[in-house]
């Protein structure tokens, strides 16, 4: 039922936008991988059984863009996924990428499974940026031709209200998807627009219980 076909990894360095330059730039990555959609052309009541197939694609997938991306784990501040479903498919198809995306890199950048693992041990331990993907990754989809676009939101990965980390990068894999195709994507950056200057919350100020809200 898996049968990935290509895997397409963009890695982008911004160093400004017409402002004064970033002493260190934002890199922003993505990866896409190519499957064939088994179940195209027709309707099928139940697709689950896909979706826990799914699930070392996904951690394939997060591994892979890390690496891509060249910066140490810790550095990584924002993430967001999505799916871009071939004619012959429909939307459905692409929500099957919600758990196997979402989780695959949750547990890349150290999501300990459960709230209790996040509750326990000693109250000044409890405040502080946990770096543990402790908020949902935001998603998008669409069915779309070859070379259709897809921006991908990106959002914080412990407090999704960081305004100056709203962000979304653009994917599209050439050639892709055929009608009987799902491209399935992950993104991740480093964190702030590079000239964010908007207010609201900082990173450096979110608690282990504002992503546990």
């Amino acid at each position: 039922m898996i049968d990935i076909r290509r895997v397409f990894t963009h890695v982008e360095h911004i160093h400004h936008e017409f402002g004064p330059r970033a002493d260190t730039p934002l890199v922003r990555g993505a990866i896409g991988a190519v499957l064939t959609n088994p179940f195209a052309g027709r309707y099928e009541p139940d697709i689950l059984p896909m979706m826990a197939l799914l699930d070392p694609v996904g951690v394939d997938m997060a591994h892979r863009l890390h690496a891509a991306m060249e910066v140490p784990l810790e550095q990584i501040a924002t993430y967001g996924k999505g799916a871009i479903v071939g004619a012959a498919g429909e939307l459905e198809h692409g929500a099957l990428w919600h758990v196997p995306g979402g989780y695959a890199m949750r547990e890349l950048l150290g999501w300990k499974g459960s709230r209790a693992a996040y509750t326990a041990g000693k109250a000044e331990e409890k405040t502080g940026q946990p770096g543990n993907a402790l908020s949902i990754v935001p998603s998008t989809k669409k069915v779309g031709p070859p070379g259709a676009a897809l921006d991908v939101p990106l959002t914080n990965i412990n407090a999704s209200y960081v305004r100056g980390q709203f962000d979304a990068i653009e994917v599209r894999v050439p050639g892709a998807p055929a009608a009987d195709e799902i491209v399935f994507i992950l993104a991740m950056s480093t964190g702030y627009r590079v000239h964010a200057r908007v207010g609201g919350l900082l990173a450096k100020d979110i608690s282990k219980w504002d992503g546990l809200r």
